[in-house]
């Protein structure tokens, strides 16, 4: 059973989304909020494992609250999707940053949206590795490319040669099964390769560590992957 908590400020929006999840099998709906303050308190009370953030609220927007969420919460923090009407909002680049999981426009289907819950409630982001690129890309080229020649490059330091070669798989948008596949080893041995460099990196997650293999020069925008 995936427990999810609802963040909106409009309540029939809101109400409708509770009302989608309570009728859909293995989903249980933890809590509602209408704001970042309220979605903060929420997941601190009843722990989901995805939280529906809006991101446009009054008061504490979504891409705040995502980042408060995410930096307070213990070992296992909620899996944040994002629920937005424009599909490449420039709030969705701080939302990438902030460890969000993946973004959903709301007008989807609702065998979408049921589905985008069960996937980042597995582990994974929610886009195709296309889409995870051509979002990446975009944000890359509109940051600082803080991690080339500074620190952030420093930190790849931390990581093995397989390390590395997982990460730079990651930024590319490639599922933890096909890089067992194209790697010779088990998936279980990639998830943990993995979770040792979001460890060493300080990740919180994996759209976090697509965000770092492009900071850094790990993945090149526009590179296309020949492995």
């Amino acid at each position: 059973m995936v427990s999810v908590l609802v963040v909106d400020d409009q309540p029939l929006v809101r109400a409708g989304l509770a009302a989608l999840l309570h009728a859909a099998p293995g989903l249980d709906v933890v809590g509602e909020a209408a704001d970042g303050e309220q979605a903060i308190a929420c997941s601190a009370a009843a722990h989901p494992d995805v939280i529906l953030m809006d991101v446009r609220m009054p008061g504490l927007d979504g891409i705040a609250a995502t980042r408060r969420i995410l930096s307070g919460a213990a070992e296992q923090p909620p899996r944040i999707l994002i629920l937005t009407t424009f599909d490449l909002d420039e709030y969705l680049y701080d939302a990438l940053a902030a460890g969000a999981a993946g973004f959903l426009l709301k007008e989807a289907e609702p065998a979408r949206l049921l589905s985008a819950i069960h996937t980042v409630a597995a582990g994974d982001l929610l886009f195709a590795p296309v889409l995870t690129r051509r979002l990446i890309e975009t944000y890359v080229r509109h940051r600082t490319p803080l991690g080339r020649s500074g620190a952030l490059r420093t930190r790849l330091g931390l990581l093995t040669d397989r390390e590395c070669e997982i990460l730079r798989l990651v930024g590319t948008g490639v599922a933890n099964g096909e890089i067992a596949q194209r790697l010779a080893i088990t998936e279980g041995t990639v998830k943990t390769h993995l979770s040792r460099v979001m460890t060493k990196l300080d990740l919180r997650s994996r759209a976090q560590a697509v965000v770092l293999a492009y900071e850094t020069g790990l993945v090149v925008p526009g590179a296309v992957e020949t492995l």
